[in-house]
């Protein structure tokens, strides 16, 4: 590639994630899809790349796995579980503390099993409906359910968009990654439930559940059990080592025949826009590899990440935890999975890459796209500001990827 070519390459991918990374600009007034849309069709149109490598550098097997979990969660959402949920959450709990935890816990599992930005997206609504149903404060329970999200996310290669690139970069078996991210997880949830209770332990202690308000709504349950009976079938294909996307899209497909509910109002639940915007991103992100700046980068760097399997983790944790915030982990991760090969311990590298770009997400508002999910979709009830959300993200970041890290290098 010519130095011109280079250099307008460069000069697209900075482009597209400024667009990416903060509010929409007033002159091109983009979201992230179609930001990360132009600048995939920018790459072609210049001549970094032609259409056909465009099309190769599109990480199918990521945008099918999405999908396929997508789809089961819509029909999660129609048997009314999410809705049903959060109803017995409040009725289950008997203090704002134990409401608290329980929101924390649950956000994580179900963004372990199903897909984080989904997850937030359904929930966060009904959440806010049960906190202000049960007059209380909203903010802990927000936070609570962002970064409860993110932390649970990394437990599991279907967790998380960014952990599904590092299952078909690395090819590491489901159990055998869950089984070292799991533990961490959890570490990282006790963290997260400590910082929160703690930073909002006067405003919890004077506030109060009343039990008149705890019904909790119908659920579906035939379609409810249809859609757990396939859950475990696509789980039990994860853990026998079946392909992760033809798995999920089989559970999926097994599901629009067997629920009988027009698939039309199953479709239109997908979230097409983000599967545009991973689509759009691979291209951008080729694009970017195709100069060879990545490559240079790291070996000018390669010395700084020290030469012990140890010294090496703790490095690339920071590493990434800093490149997630400033780039964006998903995009963060095309680039330094590319490097993962050339470290002592490669395997224990793809579960500190994992772990640290998703607990990243928690640093600041703009961290990840659950919290932005969240924070927005509030915002009727809340304004969340920048240092209301960082005051929490940046102690539970630090703390729980320590302590993460921790387990992983405990557990190699």
């Amino acid at each position: 590639m010519n130095g011109w070519r280079q250099g307008t390459a460069v000069a697209i991918f900075a482009i597209t994630y400024a667009l990416i990374g903060g509010r929409r600009w007033r002159i091109l007034p983009l979201n992230r899809p179609a930001a990360a849309l132009l600048g995939a069709v920018l790459m072609v149109a210049v001549g970094v790349m032609t259409p056909q490598q465009a099309y190769e550098a599109v990480d199918y097997d990521t945008i099918v796995l999405l999908l396929g979990m997508m789809l089961i969660c819509a029909y999660l959402y129609l048997a009314g579980f999410f809705n049903w949920a959060a109803g017995e959450v409040l009725a289950l709990a008997k203090t704002p503390q134990r409401l608290l935890l329980y929101v924390t816990l649950a956000a994580g599992l179900l963004s372990a099993l199903l897909v984080n930005d989904t997850v937030c997206l359904i929930l966060t609504p009904l959440v806010v409906a049960m906190i202000v149903r049960g007059k209380l404060p909203l903010l802990p329970y927000l936070l609570a359910l962002a970064t409860g999200a993110n932390i649970g996310s990394a437990a599991t290669l279907v967790g998380n968009p960014q952990n599904m690139i590092i299952g078909h970069m690395s090819h590491l078996p489901f159990l055998r990654f869950s089984a070292a991210l799991l533990p961490a997880s959890l570490a990282g949830t006790a963290i997260d439930y400590a910082v929160l209770r703690i930073g909002f332990r006067k405003v919890l202690r004077e506030a109060v559940i009343s039990p008149e308000r705890a019904a909790a709504p119908a659920l579906e349950r035939g379609l409810f059990l249809k859609v757990c009976l396939v859950l475990a079938f696509v789980f039990a294909g994860f853990v026998a080592g079946l392909n992760l996307s033809w798995t999920a899209l089989a559970g999926a497909a097994l599901l629009m025949v067997w629920a009988r509910r027009d698939t039309h109002e199953v479709l239109k639940l997908v979230d097409w826009h983000l599967l545009l915007f991973f689509s759009a991103l691979f291209i951008v992100v080729e694009g970017l590899n195709r100069t060879g700046l990545p490559d240079r980068a790291y070996q000018e760097m390669r010395g700084l990440f020290g030469h012990s399997a140890a010294a090496q983790a703790w490095n690339l944790t920071w590493f990434s935890v800093a490149g997630s915030n400033l780039f964006s982990n998903v995009p963060f991760v095309l680039v330094a999975g590319k490097w993962i090969a050339n470290f002592v311990h490669p395997e224990l590298m793809w579960k500190v890459l994992a772990l640290a770009t998703t607990f990243a997400g928690n640093l600041t508002i703009l961290g990840s796209v659950a919290n932005i999910i969240v924070v927005e979709s509030a915002r009727d009830e809340i304004e969340v500001g920048f240092w209301d959300y960082a005051r929490y993200g940046i102690p539970i970041t630090v703390l729980a990827t320590v302590a993460g890290t921790a387990v992983l290098l405990w557990m190699r």
